[in-house]
């Protein structure tokens, strides 16, 4: 397959059955720095696929700047960044100040106290499916749990579970027509330019944020929300009500997407590798280490976008100052120059460098620590529990070029 001017990955057509390997083959191989063009008014982007490449981006904050936008394609004015702009959005010293803010909460050693926790709540989780014979593992298992343990830690009610979920599911899939409140394609959308996503939902989000804060600042408090609500960053300038909205919705949608998805994925690949599941029960202790070929696998974000601040040369290409660059995660999981044969799922691959969570630069996730627990806790117990899972029907996918999503995937368990 060649790279022709015709394909670009703004087409969420090409990943209406999953990832376009076959695009991002054929672009690592014959144009590693892809200009894509953009039918909706956006001016197009060049795509980044190599892996070094890819790396090289993520660490040069100077050169690629996250400052005019960093999670998806659309082009941000002045007035929209100042209302929307997170911590994925910082650059520099105060970037390095609103991740100090929470740092410390998603360290190994913070989250060592959440393990006993999680293996109840995986248990619980997993008997609740399980007792049904046949389910819809997204819904049962790969949706419930993290939600779960995100509620753990903002403090919130079990009762609100389904409405952080909702939340979630309307700004991630604000490209696929079954969970957008107002696609972002749709003319419509210019009424929520402001908020994120151009969803509607960041305003209940926002909402629902502002009442915890209400309830909690000024009091002590270990949860996530009394942390954000009372602390100070280290550059002693306190978060203003937009930065508060900003976080708070931040740790709502990373906290949920990546992992669940990365566990529906996981799941439905262990399906399709019967040797690879068989391994792992045989021997739970590769389960570990294995966790990192699930995430590379998964490859649960397809993309970042930088913005280059100056002219720059790569690959022969000439990029411009202001030009979108886009860096295709999900490509550089496969770039055969890093994984030796990257379309084997191989739970034994040393080493396994994988960009999952980026790689390298200070925007490297925040939550890795916590979701690679989250996932080696999952597998865990539901392998050691059954003989055999098989799908009794399609995996349906959202429809984004942002976030590699499983929206359904049903599932039939024989147990030990």
């Amino acid at each position: 397959m060649s790279v022709t001017s015709d394909i670009t990955l703004a087409d969420l057509d090409l990943f209406e059955a999953g990832p376009p390997w076959a695009t991002f083959d054929a672009s690592r191989r014959e144009d590693p720095v892809h200009w894509d063009v953009e039918t909706d008014g956006n001016k197009g982007f060049w795509s980044v696929t190599r892996y070094h490449d890819i790396v090289e981006v993520l660490r040069d904050t100077q050169t690629y700047s996250s400052e005019r936008g960093a999670v998806n394609l659309e082009e941000l004015d002045d007035e929209q960044l100042r209302v929307r702009k997170s911590m994925l959005e910082t650059d520099g010293e105060r970037h390095r100040a609103l991740r100090k803010l929470m740092q410390g909460e998603f360290t190994p050693r913070a989250l060592a106290g959440y393990e006993t926790f999680l293996r109840g709540l995986t248990a619980s989780t997993l008997d609740a499916a399980f007792a049904k014979g046949e389910f819809d593992f997204v819904a049962e298992v790969a949706a419930d749990f993290p939600i779960r343990v995100l509620a753990r830690m903002l403090d919130v009610p079990d009762i609100d579970i389904p409405k952080l979920i909702a939340w979630g599911n309307r700004m991630v899939g604000n490209t696929d027509p079954e969970h957008a409140d107002v696609l972002a394609s749709d003319p419509e959308s210019e009424k929520y330019r402001m908020l994120p996503f151009r969803s509607p939902a960041a305003l209940e989000v926002w909402a629902y944020g502002d009442e915890l804060k209400r309830q909690r600042l000024g009091k002590p408090g270990t949860d996530l929300v009394s942390s954000l609500a009372n602390g100070v960053p280290i550059d002693g300038k306190p978060l203003s009500e937009d930065d508060f909205h900003a976080y708070f919705l931040l740790l709502v949608v990373a906290g949920n997407e990546t992992t669940r998805h990365t566990i529906s994925h996981t799941m439905n690949n262990l399906i399709d590798n019967p040797d690879q599941m068989r391994r792992l029960q045989e021997d739970p202790s590769l389960i570990p280490w294995a966790v990192e070929e699930f995430l590379r696998y998964a490859s649960p974000v397809y993309h970042f976008r930088r913005t280059a601040t100056r002219d720059v040369q790569m690959h022969g290409k000439d990029i411009r100052a202001d030009d979108k660059v886009v860096v295709w995660f999900a490509s550089g999981n496969r770039d055969e120059a890093m994984f030796e044969r990257p379309y084997d799922f191989d739970v034994t691959r040393k080493p396994n460098e994988h960009m999952a969570f980026g790689r390298g630069g200070p925007h490297m996730c925040l939550g890795n620590s916590l979701a690679r627990m989250e996932i080696r806790i999952m597998f865990e117990d539901l392998l050691s529990r059954i003989d055999s899972m098989e799908r009794t029907g399609p995996v349906e996918r959202l429809r984004s070029n942002f976030v590699n999503g499983i929206k359904r995937f049903p599932v039939k368990v024989s147990l030990k």
